[in-house]
């Protein structure tokens, strides 16, 4: 039966597909960092994002404090999710893309974003690792980083605490990035889950999203079956690396499991460990999952407060004469805690100044030889000042291209060696133990067994450091607490253990190497190299010790036994023969390496006495500067030569005794003068170096102290500007987008404007030409080269000598002019000149439109001729012919008009009829309404009234004067009412009607 998931694991949708997410937050967030080159690795993230992918993303970048950002509407064009920058307490949503404003810190806590003011204005800020981390502590396992094309390392330290809280890290691919930076840090650190061109990370993150759903189950209820295909990835680990993983947590480890499987998007772990059988790069690839390393400087700031002020002062305080500190850091990961232990050390000896002379020695060790590595090179990125104060910085690191580089002085105090803590003998007469965040990933069995071992390695009254989730649980016996809170512990002295100790080698049963023993000697014998033997026989007992030293005394090669002559020094292993040379012959070794250096050839002393094992020795020393073969050129070759047997301690002057008196005081005086001239030359040369020396170290003195100071600006100007760059690569391509889109626009509106077929001419408020369209230099004999150049410059085919002036004056006036100007080739163009308003309503130039106007004015000229025949027709016509508009004004009239009415030109048009004194009246000689006149008739009804007989009277005539009248009205297409009446008339016989009073 199909298991179903818990009640608190609520369903999402990831474009089609559903899945459920056993978070607080009931939908994926995602993080986005990015930095210079970000604008165009974000729109094609986005473009690639569905529409209803049920994600919210968060994105950070390295913005100038003081621009006003544009990053919201440029990535908006690419995608229909909603993007918004961030406000203070702003709830996350799905389906939403967040942005960081210009100079804040993001956090994030239950699923609410939350603005910080930047401590520093300027310089370098973190504003990725900041928000990765916050995320980290809020989402755990569910938090999702994203590393996108930038300059620098920041982010790195953000994607560690996401993959020590389980989650997942998308790289963009560094060759696909504008600024490989960023990606890059985050591969070289080992922190990359999925590497993909930023096209193809959205894919990614769904299907992993998808994957990771349908893998998850309650990992401390694993089935029988998850168990037995958990224990072959184990085996194969262990097949593979020789580590064995057998006694960590499963739950640990199957949720590591887990997320690889996720990102191959395979669905059973049984499939797992087949594709781990198929692939055994995965195997690596799993192994350093499971070695994932979160440490940083000064990690949990208040124990380590603990350990300067409480722990180490104890352990000083304990040897009044001063001696060697031993400490071990187990499970060092890339280094920071052994070094922040160095440094706290040197603090600590610095603040009490203790009267004995301390010094500490440390050996971290690892289970990744590549963490080792990187431990060892004591090379860290600019963002470990988050973690560090700027004192710290400047005192125990030195600035260079890669970041900062821990100083010589504290690197020297350590030793980092691959190591494990369960297969590996411990060390031992230590004084500081620290094993922080190893034990939780460990069973119980094997935390119990670890920690009497830890006991057992510990000097009386050693300090144990754990972490902040580890205890040391019933070993109360072996460990007193100095502050439980942060995890410090003191060895307690015990006079016999009542329960023995489980060393490695009883953690991890090994099989026995096998040998085979068949062989019979006289074959193996027979086999061998006769003359090898030979020679090797010659050196052991008939040719002298010797040494082959470099030019420091170093030495590089032995011959023979020189046991006798020379013993390894306490302390520090090492291989400079002065160091090693016996009591005896150490002064005139050093007398002889000197001279030869000097004055090369070959030196020899005689009958020096070295101290022995119980007695001493007459030696012959030689001491030669070897000039052939080439390859030995520069090297020094000490010989060893016994010159009498060995003798008892008591019979050490037997040389002497072989002289008589004198000659006894002979000898003597010759050696004592030997060793006052050697002595005197010793002097002078000790003299003349330490003049030399302390010149040279004065001026090295003064050379350094500028050069620190040269230095430090450099490092603060570095910085800063590093910072500033990332910013303005970020405002550049949010300015490189906008150019872009005013390019379009411009192109828009070139084809507009060209595409209108209307000459347009764009001048400055000089009248030198600033942009014209193509019908233009149709007109005014234009190149792409005249612009900048006055228009009064330019030849022109338009008659307007007076386009300068006029343009002038519509500059001061604001007022446009329109003008119709001929030209050439009998054209004419309609010229309109109107400022140039900028849309702050400014004025910076005129805009000068050309419209031909040619067809026009010929056709107006061809009416103007018709006009002027068809007045010429009508006026010489019989008939009275008039027009009246819809409100029986008269527009026109003829001359038989004018006549029969007895009225001028000048006082009939313009006016109404009856305005005019005339008198109308029906053929019976009755009145005449108004409303009852044939072009009243006609207007109102629409239709031609014809043959009407009326009597017009005008104000000098005594008789009517009839007329017989026709009335057609104008109603234009599409209208519904008479506009205008055409009114013709002639004068007929008829009957008349004399005028009373």
């Amino acid at each position: 039966m199909k298991k179903q998931p818990s009640s608190r694991h609520k369903e999402i949708e990831t474009g089609k597909k559903v899945f459920n997410e056993p978070s607080s937050t009931p939908f994926p967030v995602i993080g986005l960092g990015s930095s210079a080159g970000g604008l165009e690795a974000l729109e094609l993230f986005m473009k690639n994002v569905p529409d209803s992918s049920g994600m919210a993303f968060v994105i950070v970048q390295h913005l100038d404090p003081t621009h006003k950002g544009i990053m919201a509407e440029l990535l908006q064009r690419v995608t229909p999710i909603p993007v918004q920058q961030i406000t203070d307490r702003l709830k996350i949503e799905p389906d939403h893309i967040y942005l960081i404003p210009p100079n804040k810190n993001l956090t994030i806590l239950h699923g609410v974003l939350h603005l910080l003011d930047m401590v520093k204005p300027r310089g370098l800020r973190l504003p990725i690792d900041f928000f990765f981390r916050s995320m980290a502590d809020d989402l755990h396992q569910h938090s999702l980083g994203v590393i996108l094309s930038g300059m620098g390392s920041d982010g790195t330290f953000g994607l560690r605490a996401i993959k020590e809280k389980g989650g997942a890290v998308f790289v963009q691919d560094p060759e696909s990035a504008k600024f490989d930076g960023m990606p890059r840090s985050a591969i070289d650190a080992g922190l990359a889950d999925v590497i993909a061109p930023v096209e193809m990370l959205p894919e990614k993150i769904i299907s992993y999203l998808k994957h990771e759903q349908l893998n998850f189950k309650q990992t401390d209820t694993l089935e029988d079956a998850s168990l037995s295909a958990l224990a072959k990835v184990i085996i194969l680990l262990r097949s593979q690396t020789g580590h064995d993983f057998s006694l960590y947590k499963k739950n640990t480890i199957y949720r590591r499991i887990e997320r690889r499987m996720s990102i191959h998007q395979i669905q059973k772990i049984s499939f797992y460990v087949k594709y781990l059988q198929e692939n055994p790069q995965e195997i690596e690839l799993l192994f350093r999952e499971l070695l994932i390393g979160v440490t940083s400087f000064f990690r949990d700031p208040a124990a380590w407060e603990i350990m300067k002020k409480r722990a180490i002062p104890s352990l000083i305080a304990a040897r009044p004469s001063g001696g060697l500190l031993r400490a071990w850091v187990a499970g060092c990961s890339t280094g920071e805690e052994a070094y922040t232990l160095a440094i706290l050390f040197r603090e600590v000896i610095d603040a009490i100044k203790p009267a004995g002379n301390f010094k500490l020695q440390i050996f971290a060790t690892d289970l990744d030889k590549d963490a080792i590595d990187k431990a060892r090179a004591g090379v860290y990125p600019s963002n470990i000042v988050a973690d560090l104060t700027a004192e710290h910085i400047k005192r125990y690191f030195d600035k260079d291209d890669s970041g900062y580089k821990i100083k010589r002085e504290i690197r020297e105090t350590i030793v980092f060696a691959p190591h494990n803590v369960i297969m590996d003998p411990p060390f031992t007469k230590l004084d500081i133990v620290i094993c922080r965040n190893l034990l939780i990933y460990m069973e119980q069995e094997l935390q119990k067994k670890l920690l009497p071992l830890f006991h057992y390695s510990l000097n009386n009254g050693g300090i144990l450091f754990l972490g902040s989730a580890e205890t040391i649980g019933a070993n109360n016996n072996l460990f007193e607490t100095v502050d439980g809170k942060a995890r410090i512990f003191r060895h307690i002295h015990q006079h016999s253990r009542t329960l023995p100790i489980d060393f490695p080698s009883s953690l991890i049963n090994f099989p026995p190497p096998s040998r085979d023993f068949s062989a019979h000697p006289a074959t193996v014998t027979s086999e061998l190299n006769l003359k090898a033997i030979t020679d090797q026989l010659l050196l052991d007992h008939y040719t002298p010790a010797a040494v082959l030293t470099n030019e420091n005394g170093d030495i590089i090669y032995i011959s023979g036994h020189t046991g006798k002559y020379l013993e390894p020094a306490a302390g520090k292993a090492n291989l400079n023969v002065f160091a090693m040379a016996r009591e005896g012959i150490r002064y005139d070794l050093n007398i002889l390496f000197g001279h030869v250096q000097h004055e090369k050839g070959e030196l020899t002393k005689k009958g020096l006495t070295v101290g022995t094992n119980g007695g001493k020795q007459s030696v012959d020393l030689s001491v030669k500067l070897l000039e052939q073969p080439e390859p030995l050129r520069g090297l020094v070759m000490i010989v060893f030569t016994d010159s009498t047997k060995f003798v008892s301690g008591i019979d050490s002057d037997r040389t002497l005794a072989e002289y008589s008196g004198d000659g006894r005081i002979a000898l003597l005086e010759n050696e004592l003068q030997v060793a006052k001239d050697e002595i005197l030359s010793i002097r002078e040369q000790m003299q003349t170096s330490q003049e030399e020396l302390k010149s040279t170290n004065e001026e090295m003195q003064s050379a350094n102290e500028e050069l620190q100071s040269t230095n430090e600006e450099l490092n603060t100007s570095k910085e800063e500007m590093q910072s500033l760059n990332e910013e303005l690569q970020t405002v550049n391509h949010e300015l490189q987008s906008k150019v872009s889109d005013f390019s379009q626009t411009n192109n828009d509106m070139k084809n507009l404007l060209n595409s209108t077929d209307i000459a347009t001419l764009f001048l400055d408020d000089e009248l030198n030409i600033r942009r014209f369209t193509n019908r233009t230099a149709t007109i005014i004999k234009l190149i792409p080269a005249d612009i900048g150049r006055p228009i009064t410059d330019i030849a022109t085919d338009l008659h307007y000598p007076a386009l300068e002036s006029d343009a002038r004056e519509v500059l001061q006036s604001l007022v446009m002019s329109e003008k119709n100007i001929a030209a050439s080739n009998n054209r004419w163009f309609k010229v309109k000149i109107m400022p140039y308003r900028t849309l702050d309503n400014r004025i910076d130039g005129l805009v000068i439109t050309f419209n031909d106007i040619t067809t026009a004015m010929r056709l107006e000229e061809s009416l103007r001729e018709t006009d002027e025949s068809y007045r010429f027709l009508i006026d010489t016509m019989q008939i009275g012919a008039l027009i009246q508009d819809a409100s029986g004004t008269v527009i026109m009239i003829n001359r038989e008009a004018y006549r029969i009415f007895g009225f001028s030109k000048e006082e009939i048009k313009g006016k109404l009829l009856d305005q005019l004194p005339l008198k109308f009246v029906r053929s019976d000689g009755t009145d005449l309404p108004q409303d009852e006149r044939p072009s009243q008739i006609a207007l109102r009804t629409g239709n031609p009234v014809r043959g009407v007989v009326i009597g017009i009277m005008g104000h000098s005539d005594k008789n009517f004067t009839w007329i017989n009248v026709n009335c057609f009205p104008r109603i234009r297409k599409g209208g519904d009412k008479a506009d205008m009446t055409y009114i013709s008339f002639y004068e007929i016989s008829g009957p008349t009607k004399p005028v009373t009073e």
